[in-house]
């Protein structure tokens, strides 16, 4: 039953999907740079057009209307967008892949590239779980999209064949990560929430939830905006979730709110629960 629902949803959330959405604001084109490394048999060229194409699906639902040139490197060390900033405002992001492993590319990339939506800064990281699954959903989305817009408008003619092997590992992920059945998200968090708070990438569980919010971007894409202001009111003072959901949805523009609105209903903090 649970690959039936898969491939339901699959089918559902993918259909009709396009890099560019008609009715997004004009935006500034993003300025990625892929610095010289061991990166194997990948070209610089290749990888930058992989990369561009992944933020591609992300970039026209974001809130920013410009961002400050992405500038990408190889690490052995596991992917990540640094804290540290370039003289000129530069974005760091480190990936641990090489090669032609295109999927796994645009996996790493789209989650880095969704803490750069997501104004990441530093500060208390009880809550930093949240964001990390917000950006494995952004993985999961760019790679559904582009496993349906390399069907026809690959970054290169002969890359159409790829596409498949893109929605290949899309599929791995989320079967690899099965939502427990009969279970609601409120349920999920209550049993996994020291874990969480305790271990903020902890990426069975990240990836696990990312799963269940990825429906609600797959249905309103617009709804990238509101991650914009997900970082809004971070200090180093803790917070619990409820009122870091609370801070998220207040923070953004009254048009905006539906996606905070929702997740504290899907996670039932209408009212505070005792986490501590």
């Amino acid at each position: 039953m649970r690959h039936l629902l898969l491939t339901i949803f699959l089918a559902s959330s993918l259909a009709g999907v396009a890099d560019e959405s008609p009715s997004a604001p004009a935006k500034a084109p993003l300025d990625i740079k892929i610095l010289e490394a061991k990166w194997g048999e990948a070209s610089l060229d290749d990888i930058h057009a992989v990369l561009t194409s992944t933020a591609n699906q992300l970039w026209p639902h974001a809130a920013q209307k410009k961002l400050d040139t992405i500038l990408v490197n190889r690490s052995t060390e596991g992917p990540i967008v640094l804290f540290r900033r370039g003289d000129k405002g530069q974005y760091f992001v480190n990936l641990a892949t090489s090669h032609r492993f295109w999927a796994q590319y645009a996996f790493q990339f789209a989650h880095e590239f969704g803490h750069i939506m997501c104004n990441y800064k530093a500060g208390s990281r009880e809550n930093q779980w949240f964001e990390e699954t917000i950006c494995e959903s952004a993985s999961l989305f760019a790679l559904g999209r582009m496993s349906k817009t390399w069907e026809h408008s690959p970054p290169y003619r002969n890359w159409k064949s790829y596409a498949k092997h893109l929605g290949i590992y899309l599929k791995e992920r989320i079967d690899e990560h099965p939502w427990p059945e009969s279970t609601s998200i409120a349920s999920w968090y209550r049993q996994n929430a020291k874990i969480l708070r305790e271990n903020h990438a902890e990426r069975k569980l990240n990836t696990t939830l990312a799963t269940q919010l990825l429906p609600l971007f797959e249905e309103k894409p617009e709804r990238w905006k509101a991650v914009a202001y997900l970082n809004a009111k971070k200090t180093s003072e803790p917070r619990d979730f409820y009122r870091f959901l609370k801070d998220w949805k207040t923070s953004c523009p009254a048009e905006d709110r539906e996606l905070p609105t929702k997740i504290i209903q899907l996670f039932e903090l209408e009212k505070p629960h005792t986490e501590r």
